[in-house]
């Protein structure tokens, strides 16, 4: 078996008061591929996870100070960390500590003391899990769109990066959790509505409705101008080999999918997205996107 690079391996952060406890854990888990990172408490690792985003969280529920369950709050309130499953490691195993590890946003609960084997199999399930969710979500950006879920009492839930570039864009500062106004117009109408940006893109806020847990999903789409976008395309002068790219970008591949189709290196294809985004004026795969699929088959 050849060895996972490094950029590739999944990532997870061991919070826990005594890590010097856990040596065998993490051994076990470096050698299953993992990056192991290691906080001693939740501040620490609060301010970790301001600097890199991990696959996973294995969380000592009761530590000094920020206990693990406050710890999981505020992760969890965070609109670009919410997603990351989080597994609790504690000796407690009344049935009260279970219920509020699970009601802060845990995903599971392994009581100590830890076998490695076994919580490196509810790891392995809970951060694949995540990630194919996060693609999933992901893959509506890449097609041009933006998706924003908003719970049962009105407050922003979640949102795909595009949703938070096209809302920050409307120059809307929320406090976290808050919604912007335009997207409480959108739940109030219950159907459609168009705003412009403070960058002139006219966008619309589309009402789906009830999604999963009660939430309500909204779908964010930039309105094209039709003839205007393909003209854009036709202006920017791309190469063949870039409308190529280009072709497969709207489509939704990835700069992996791409390289293996035309036959080149990820490195190569990203080389070509730099120009098409240069020549096209967009900073996103997803705005070259939304120019694209109005002008190439």
């Amino acid at each position: 078996m050849h060895p996972v690079p490094e950029n590739d391996r999944p990532v997870v952060l061991v919070v826990d008061d005594a890590p010097s406890s856990l040596g065998m854990l993490c051994d076990t888990l470096e050698a299953s591929g993992y990056t192991v990172l290691v906080a001693a408490d939740g501040e620490s690792a609060l301010q970790r996870l301001e600097l890199v985003v991990p696959d996973a969280i294995l969380l000592d529920g009761i530590m000094p100070g920020l206990s693990g369950f406050e710890t999981c709050r505020r992760i969890k309130a965070n609109p670009a960390l919410a997603h990351i499953p989080v597994l609790f490691m504690t000796g407690l195993s009344e049935t009260q500590d279970v219920v509020e590890g699970f009601a802060c946003g845990g995903v599971d609960y392994v009581v100590k003391p830890i076998r490695a084997q076994e919580v490196l199999a509810r790891l392995h399930t809970h951060a694949r899990n995540a990630r194919i969710t996060r693609m999933a979500r992901d893959a509506v950006d890449v097609a041009g769109m933006g998706v924003v879920f908003v719970d049962t009492r009105g407050r922003l839930a979640w949102r795909s990066p595009q949703a938070a570039l096209w809302l920050h864009a409307l120059g809307e500062p929320a406090a976290p959790g808050q919604l912007p106004a335009v997207l409480d117009a959108a739940l109030v109408a219950g159907g459609s509505v168009l705003v412009r940006t403070a960058a002139g893109t006219r966008l619309s806020v589309r009402n789906l409705g009830s999604a999963t847990l009660g939430e309500t999903m909204l779908l964010l789409a930039v309105q094209r101008e039709g003839p205007a976008a393909a003209a854009r395309v036709s202006e920017a002068a791309l190469t063949p080999r870039e409308t190529e790219v280009l072709s497969w970008l709207a489509k939704g591949k990835t700069n992996r999918d791409i390289g293996d189709i035309l036959g080149m290196s990820p490195r190569t294809v990203n080389k070509h997205a730099e120009h098409i985004f240069e020549k096209l004026g967009v900073e996103t795969r997803s705005a070259a996107a939304a120019l694209a699929s109005g002008h190439l088959v």
